[in-house]
């Protein structure tokens, strides 16, 4: 009789356990299920606007320069429902549009460019849950936009650098955290850091008598300009540490410089962005004495690179014209790096693809630049 009570006992004890064990399970799975719903988040935007936004977000519209370029950096592509007219109609240089084809079929929602105006009736007729906007609109224009859409408005930077900012980072981070792609949003962040790091520590400790004078010339200013337009603190040769001699201008960003000025500073090295090479070649014909006269060209020492600032900076590209530099201007501190395996590897990493190949044969690649054609 004790047997059978000690035997009903552990059997009533056993059927308790399973559906303490089943319930449990159940419970958790309810959890996990709805820590995954949409929940209301208060965001601090780029302009210190305080956004209420219901992530994560299904559809989403990306305005002004750079805007989507950063939306299809943190897997956001698809979560696209309508582009600018002029991301479709000029999407030569703009590596993400070639890595997301579909994004030209989408409906447009405004005309685009650094001087227009958000259209308002159009991005409100695409139903997006979120408005990403940079630089057209300042504060009160993106609040403006928000009344009149009834959508959340966060704006986005580049920063003052237009490249490799904390704002840019802050802005890679909060577009992460609204479409649902938060660790997408870290592993950009840290992937360009680390190219960053990279870069510099590859090159740091070479005394500035050992290396080269360098110039970068033809650089796209709000279209394209021939070989005197350049800058200081470029970026592809900041990060390797070369002697850029726009630098010596005390200035930084965008510069209009006198040939005569490029003559006094004769450099070693000049890069042309391939963006305005067809102008360099046009200036060559009419001016073959002027450029004979520098010992770059005289040395065959002219080089190619991708043009990067199409709608505000390609990221991927700077970095793979960075790493390109750092061959032609250091090529013992690069003897390990191939430019174009690099340009793909970083391609891939940023947009999925390899797409240096079409980015060459639209402008050119990285490759030496004999200027009379010869």
């Amino acid at each position: 009789m004790k047997k059978l009570l000690h035997r009903s006992r552990l059997l009533l004890y056993l059927v308790l356990a399973g559906i303490l064990l089943l319930t449990g399970c159940t419970g958790s799975k309810e959890q996990q299920q709805g820590e995954g719903k949409p929940q209301k988040v208060v965001i601090t935007d780029l302009a210190g606007r305080q956004v209420e936004v219901q992530v994560p977000v299904k559809r989403v519209v990306a305005v002004g320069p750079g805007a989507l370029r950063l939306v299809c950096y943190v897997n956001g592509a698809e979560k696209v429902v309508g582009i600018e007219n002029m991301e479709k109609q000029q999407p030569k240089g703009r590596p993400y549009i070639l890595a997301y084809p579909r994004l030209k079929e989408l409906p447009v929602i405004g005309q685009g460019g650094p001087n227009s105006t958000p259209d308002a009736e159009k991005i409100a007729s695409v139903k997006p849950d979120v408005i990403f906007i940079a630089s057209l609109v300042d504060k009160a224009g993106a609040d403006q936009l928000q009344a009149k859409t009834g959508v959340p408005v966060v704006f986005i930077s580049y920063g003052k650098t237009g490249s490799f900012d904390e704002d840019l980072y802050r802005s890679l981070e909060i577009i992460g955290k609204i479409i649902g792609e938060e660790e997408r949003a870290k592993e950009v962040v840290a992937f360009i850091k680390n190219c960053q790091k990279d870069l510099n520590s590859r090159t740091q400790g070479i005394a500035a008598g050992e290396k080269p004078k360098v110039y970068v010339g033809a650089l796209g200013m709000r279209g394209p300009h021939g070989i005197e337009s350049t800058q200081a603190k470029y970026f592809p040769l900041a990060a390797i540490n070369a002697r850029n001699v726009a630098d010596e201008t005390g200035q930084k960003g965008s510069i209009m410089i006198e040939k005569e000025k490029l003559l006094a500073w004769n450099p070693d090295i000049i890069f042309i962005d391939e963006g305005g090479l067809p102008l360099v070649l046009d200036d060559y014909k009419k001016n073959p004495g002027f450029y004979r006269s520098l010992q770059a060209v005289q040395k065959g020492e002219v080089y190619g690179q991708l043009p990067f600032n199409y709608y505000w900076t390609n990221i991927d590209t700077a970095l793979a014209d960075a790493y390109w530099a750092g061959k032609v201007v250091f090529p013992d501190r690069f003897k390990d790096i191939d430019p174009v395996q690099k340009a793909d590897e970083i391609y891939r990493f940023f947009l999925g693809q390899p797409l240096y190949r079409q980015m060459a044969a639209d402008f050119g690649g990285f490759k030496k630049i004999n200027l009379s054609g010869q």
